[in-house]
């Protein structure tokens, strides 16, 4: 496999302008059931795989896991600034630093699973509550200075979902674990 192969397994997120209530429904459900497939995938790794690098130079399965939660927890918490407030600046992350830091690199990942089935389960909450006008609220990325709308912001996560797990899934069938 190339490195562009190992590093985007379900392809690079592709922006769509006009998002259907039917794609709507897939991402939700893809955020939903989420949690669920991330804890198959993983609860009977080793501490060693789970340390194991999805790819060279890459996070190890135990980053991946808890950079999952951190950034779902974000992904929840612009939701709901976007719902509360007219179109909110919000707090980018440096989420490679944030995978170097000692929660991610060394602790347990019963943890973040736990955050991300809560998380997970709130964020689908809210996001079946959605009114049309509501998917089209916005909030804007500093670092890009681009403004995202909720419909746009929840397909992102629907890939990123898909994202990780294919890293975890595709290192264990290269492995055979």
């Amino acid at each position: 496999m190339s490195i562009e192969e190992l590093k985007y397994p379900v392809g690079k997120y592709q922006r769509q302008e006009n998002i259907s209530p039917e794609e709507l429904k897939n991402y939700i459900n893809e955020i939903s059931n989420f949690p669920a497939r991330l804890k198959a995938a993983v609860q009977n790794l080793s501490e060693e795989q789970l340390d194991t690098p999805y790819r060279e130079d890459g996070w190890t399965v135990r980053q991946v896991v808890h950079h999952c939660a951190d950034s779902h927890m974000n992904s929840l918490t612009r939701l709901k600034l976007a719902l509360t407030e007219d179109v909110p600046v919000i707090k980018p992350s440096v989420e490679a630093k944030w995978a170097e830091l000692a929660d991610s690199k060394t602790m347990d990942i019963f943890p973040s699973l736990q955050m991300i089935e809560g998380i997970h389960s709130r964020w689908t909450v809210l996001l079946h509550s959605l009114t049309p006008e509501e998917w089209q609220r916005t909030f804007i990325h500093p670092q890009t200075g681009r403004t995202f709308r909720l419909d746009e912001n929840s397909g992102l996560y629907a890939w990123h979902c898909r994202h990780h797990l294919a890293h975890i899934t595709g290192l264990i069938k290269r492995m055979g674990w």
